[in-house]
């Protein structure tokens, strides 16, 4: 897929967030996501705005003629977050030691606009974000039931940990973490 990629860090993602909220919204207006107050575009915006102020933030888009087609945005994983201690011990403690000298990166999201997705463009938009990284591990929580996603991460080569709720309003998620490179 012929696409151009850059790197934003949070206060250059902010002169696009309504691109990346434009991208959100098409990606998620399908079932079961349509209607559901966790997916709804207002709190989106919220988490991704937060998210541009937190430590090693940055977001990754593919453009083609000049408009978003995907992209992928994480940040440095915080060793307290919620989701990630609420697995306890079912981190591996190599993992939870890296973590903890803030060496993994959490891939928060990663979306591609629907027709085009299954082309490719999904793994090249993953790819070029880590290989930008400075972390060695990533990790990313998936839903349990979008079987897409799902299967290409445990592809891609993600190992599960375990399930977690990022919210009690949340779905379930894997939360999953690839091994370093």
């Amino acid at each position: 897929m012929d696409a151009e990629y850059q790197r934003y860090d949070g206060r250059s993602a902010k002169g696009i967030a309504d691109e990346l909220v434009d991208v959100y919204a098409r990606v998620y207006d399908v079932p079961p996501y349509v209607g559901d107050p966790f997916f709804s575009v207002d709190s989106f915006r919220a988490r991704l705005e937060a998210a541009f102020d937190t430590e090693g933030f940055e977001t990754v888009t593919a453009r083609q003629d000049g408009r978003i087609v995907g992209y992928v945005h994480g940040a440095t994983l915080p060793a307290d977050k919620p989701w990630w201690t609420s697995l306890g011990d079912r981190r591996p403690a190599w993992l939870r030691d890296l973590a903890e000298a803030r060496g993994v990166f959490w891939l928060r999201e990663l979306m591609v606009l629907p027709e085009l997705q299954n082309r490719g463009l999904g793994r090249q938009i993953h790819d070029t974000v880590i290989a930008g990284r400075a972390e060695s591990v990533t990790t990313l929580t998936c839903i349990v039931d979008n079987q897409p996603a799902h299967d290409a991460y445990l592809r891609w080569g993600y190992t599960i940990m375990g399930r977690i709720k990022h919210a009690p309003e949340s779905p379930v998620y894997d939360a999953m973490y690839l091994p370093s490179r």
